[in-house]
């Protein structure tokens, strides 16, 4: 007869050295942080440089035209008439982001039911006179079955938010769809003391919508996605720890 596994201690100690061993090589690269400042992402890997330094699909640098130079309304970018809205890929504009949304929910709902059934023969080709003489001191068959039921539930509920959130930042075209559209892309990254903040923003504007300061507001990106976290001693503090989210997902209480 097969012994079963949970009889075997040293296949359950085996499991328990493998569990440990796992946790311990999660925690080896917070133990090689130990007292060090997070490291800053270099801008030589993001796609914003690659934007900048590469042109798009199907763009070609357009030759210099011999009057340019002895025009006085050049559209040269350090010319003052030119306009200085992104409009290729690898230029750079500014997302302001001015967030402030509240919202505030109230339910309340209330429900009751009652209900009562009452069955009885009194006459029934003279059998339930038959039967009463049968049955125990008290019972007839005319009053056969009675059954009374209620039930009432009551419940409500409050949901009130309010996020608010200023920032200003420099993003990329990254690249110029076939229809105008052009897709951005800008990250920021500010590390103060211990902790890294870092914030992310992308999606997809219409040159149209880049105001005359090559400004464009947030909620004029379409599929904006707009990420404001960081990570160091503060954000690793209000994580919690390897053990507690596992024991989370194996525990069914």
């Amino acid at each position: 007869m097969q012994q079963p596994i949970l009889r075997r201690p040293s296949l359950v100690l085996a499991a328990l050295v493998l569990a440990a061993l796992a946790l311990s090589l999660a925690g080896c690269g917070r133990v090689a942080q130990l007292g060090q400042v997070p490291d800053l992402t270099q801008p030589e890997s993001s796609i914003e440089f690659q934007a900048m330094t590469s042109l798009g699909h199907g763009v070609q640098e357009l030759p210099d035209r011999p009057d340019s130079t002895a025009s006085l309304w050049s559209t040269a970018q350090n010319s003052l008439v030119a306009d200085r809205r992104a409009s290729a890929r690898g230029d750079i504009l500014t997302v302001v982001i001015e967030i402030d949304d509240s919202a505030e929910i109230q339910n309340s709902s209330a429900r009751s039911r009652s209900s009562a059934d009452k069955v009885g023969i009194p006459a029934m080709m003279g059998l339930p006179q038959r039967i009463d003489k049968a049955l125990p001191e008290g019972a007839s068959m005319e009053e056969l079955a009675e059954a009374k039921a209620s039930s009432s539930y009551k419940g409500t509920g409050n949901i009130s938010r309010s996020d608010r959130l200023t920032l200003r930042v420099a993003a990329t075209v990254v690249d110029r769809l076939p229809n105008g559209v052009l897709r951005i892309q800008g990250t920021q990254e500010v590390r103060v003391n211990h902790e890294l903040r870092e914030l992310t923003v992308s999606g997809f504007v219409r040159p149209s919508d880049i105001g005359r300061r090559n400004e464009i507001a947030y909620d004029r990106i379409a599929g904006a996605r707009i990420s404001y976290g960081g990570r160091g001693q503060i954000s690793d503090v209000q994580q919690p720890r390897y053990g507690q989210q596992i024991a989370d997902i194996l525990l069914p209480y």
